[in-house]
């Protein structure tokens, strides 16, 4: 290749280069004259905030919550169940029955515990009888041994045939307590008074040992049985009160911690808090049910929960600083319930600092800001 073409080569990419640079450098400059347009378009930008627009961030006492769900339950239940397994008679209760405590709701058919039973008490009664003819036959060898008529030995005989009549007495005896307690388990009877939450079976219907026949439930006492983390629960003590509302009522009811369970449950290791309900028409067992727990008072520079914003990394509130909008990242505590109003403590901001509340909505920093009224 000739000299010179390599030198005009040369000199053509250099331009390419050169041209590219030039244009590169031409684009930041007009990038960073629009950013500054942008920037001075923003800081001519003048907002009116009316005097309820913002909140004046002060120190003040804060009540500590925790929020609590669960279901509520009677303090006082019981699954009757079917003791001896036979054809149920007699159940005449349904849900919602009141019942009181002793009264027989129904019965096993007792045909056949009443035969045991009869059975059981005729073979006692024979033993009884052979108790007698062994007691009879030892008292005339024990005269014989003394007048020498017989020995030792069949007096020995006629002891042990004594004792073991005696001994299959008390069995028979036993054995027709056991028959008599199977036909007392015939009849079912309520062991609480309350109201039936559930009938599981049907009259005529046959039933094994162990099946479940009705529940009664005492809606005279209840508890809310709730859930907490291991963490949460260092801070739950007896006699702390709670705000609890169930699904369906309007009002809330007012409860305090009775028991805390010392162990925690397998797999989610969760700890069980109980707490005892005010007397309230409308409550029912098996509710859902939520709340706050009282836990006491903390001081905090608080702020309503609603002027925080999230959207960006790190939490942060608009505040009005020397007639604009500045950004101020804080870091969230405790929150509390006032006059309907959620608050949240927060550090990172100076007391007195004016903050925008969330109806104004985002703001860009360093926007100007006008008070309606002012001049």
């Amino acid at each position: 290749m000739k000299p010179w073409i390599k030198w005009a080569l040369a000199l053509a990419v250099l331009a390419l280069v050169a041209g590219g640079a030039l244009r590169a450098h031409s684009q930041r400059k007009a990038q960073q004259a629009q950013l500054q347009e942008q920037t001075q378009r923003q800081q001519q930008m003048v907002i009116e905030l009316q005097a309820t627009d913002l909140w004046t961030a002060k120190t003040q006492d804060l009540n500590q919550s925790l929020a609590l769900t669960g279901t509520i339950k009677a303090v006082r239940s019981a699954v009757v169940k079917a003791r001896v397994a036979g054809e149920l008679q007699g159940l005449v209760v349904r849900e919602g029955d009141t019942v009181q405590a002793g009264a027989l709701l129904a019965q096993i058919d007792p045909t056949e515990y009443a035969a045991r039973l009869q059975q059981a008490q005729l073979q006692a009664d024979a033993a009884k009888a052979q108790v007698e003819i062994a007691q009879r036959a030892f008292d005339n060898n024990q005269a014989l041994v003394k007048q020498g008529f017989i020995s030792a030995t069949a007096l020995d005989t006629s002891a042990a045939n004594l004792a073991g009549a005696q001994a299959s007495y008390r069995a028979a005896l036993a054995g027709a307590e056991v028959a008599r307690k199977a036909l007392d388990d015939t009849h079912l009877h309520a062991p609480l008074a309350g109201l039936v939450s559930q009938r599981l079976a049907q009259p005529g219907e046959r039933v094994p040992v162990d099946a479940r026949i009705v529940e009664i439930v005492d809606l005279a006492r209840l508890e809310l049985e709730a859930t907490v983390t291991p963490a949460e629960s260092v801070a739950v003590r007896i006699g702390q009160t709670a705000q609890i509302t169930a699904e369906g009522m309007t009002q809330s009811v007012k409860a305090n911690v009775v028991r805390i369970n010392p162990s925690t449950s397998a797999g989610s290791r969760a700890v069980t808090v109980y707490l005892a309900l005010d007397p309230t028409p409308g409550l029912r067992h098996g509710l859902y049910a939520q709340g706050a727990l009282q836990l006491g008072t903390q001081q905090g520079l608080a702020v309503p929960l609603t002027s925080v914003r999230t959207d960006k990394p790190a939490p942060y509130v608009q505040v009005l600083s020397n007639g604009a909008v500045a950004h101020a990242n804080v870091t969230l505590g405790s929150r509390s319930e006032v006059n309907g109003q959620t608050l949240v403590a927060v550090t990172g901001l100076a007391e007195g600092s004016q903050v925008l509340v969330a109806s104004v909505g985002a703001v860009r920093a360093g926007t100007t800001v006008k008070m309606a009224g002012a001049r």
